[in-house]
């Protein structure tokens, strides 16, 4: 009788690793597709998605759409992007019919996507085209309107198709911003980024200061020959600056007036804020004070980094 079963290949103990092992979770990519109203939104609604951290191609010939997720699928799971925005519209010209063809294929495959429609009234679309005073790409040698209508005629079965139709027509930037956000992370809860730099004034102010700090006011730790060497992240000197009178009370006091200021660059839609905290040389009092700042902000519930531009130069 013949024996079917498999043969051992592990030797007599030693343990079967591989056998006991977990197997690694596939991750596939999200692909969203951008398309919609010349005039709508695209390009502000993929500038979002850039700052979202997703990879963005502007423009993209329909057929591309296959070799470009593809390339996101292949190799190691960590090398690859995981998030792809494709702005495919009009202006592709004779390759955006073929944009149908391909979604049914990129489905058919099992590569799961989703359609972002975006739309305005005729009448803000063509009042938009006239403000930028450039013309519409269906619009050929007739009217602005006459691009509109042909474009409606053409995007007719995609809008129908599209899983998110937003329309823009009473939109701003910050609001079509939200609307992008709540459709890709399911929320428009706002993120802003603060950096609190400590910097020398003798060095110059950081260029990209939004805020500038002076703590000179504070006695300078330089001339306590004791902490001379230090710097304002050793506990030495952090104590000393932050128990001269007035330190804590400012720090305190400085992040409260911060508060407005922060909720309205959100509003704003400003993600980057810099914060720059200067002494005469960058290395004791600017930075003492500027983990305070960072911490009492991180107390508040704000994401923030810090920097020091000058610790060292002396």
């Amino acid at each position: 009788m013949t024996d079917d079963r498999s043969p051992i290949t592990v030797p007599s103990g030693i343990p079967a690793l591989d056998a006991a092992g977990v197997s690694p979770v596939r991750r596939d990519p999200q692909v969203l597709v951008i398309t919609g109203m010349s005039g709508a939104g695209r390009t502000r609604a993929a500038a979002v998605l850039e700052d979202l951290d997703w990879y963005v191609v502007d423009n993209l010939p329909a057929q591309m759409l296959t070799h470009l997720v593809g390339m996101l699928t292949s190799g190691s799971a960590g090398a690859r992007a995981q998030r792809l925005a494709a702005v495919i519209d009009v202006r592709g010209r004779e390759f955006f019919p073929a944009l149908q063809e391909v979604l049914d294929g990129l489905r058919a495959a099992g590569v799961e996507y989703r359609i972002l429609f975006l739309d305005a009234s005729d009448e803000v679309l063509v009042r938009r085209f006239e403000q930028v005073r450039r013309p519409h790409p269906l619009q050929g040698e007739g009217r602005v309107l006459d691009g509109i209508e042909a474009e409606r005629a053409v995007l007719s079965d995609l809008r129908e198709r599209a899983d998110t139709v937003i329309d823009t027509s009473d939109l701003n930037v910050h609001d079509l911003a939200r609307e992008v956000r709540m459709v890709v992370a399911g929320t428009a809860e706002d993120v802003l980024r603060v950096t609190v730099l400590s910097f020398g004034f003798k060095y110059g102010l950081p260029l990209d200061a939004d805020h500038v700090v002076d703590v000179r006011f504070l006695s300078n730790p330089y001339w306590v020959t004791e902490l001379r060497h230090l710097t304002g992240r050793d506990a030495p000197v952090r104590d000393y600056v932050l128990g001269l009178p007035g330190a804590t009370t400012f720090v305190e006091r400085y992040v409260d007036a911060l508060e407005p200021a922060l909720a309205g660059y959100l509003h704003e839609e400003k993600r980057y804020v810099t914060i720059a905290v200067g002494c005469t040389g960058g290395k004791h009092r600017s930075v003492a004070i500027s983990d305070a700042i960072a911490a009492r902000l991180r107390e508040r519930g704000h994401h923030v980094s810090v920097a020091a531009r000058d610790l060292g130069k002396e």
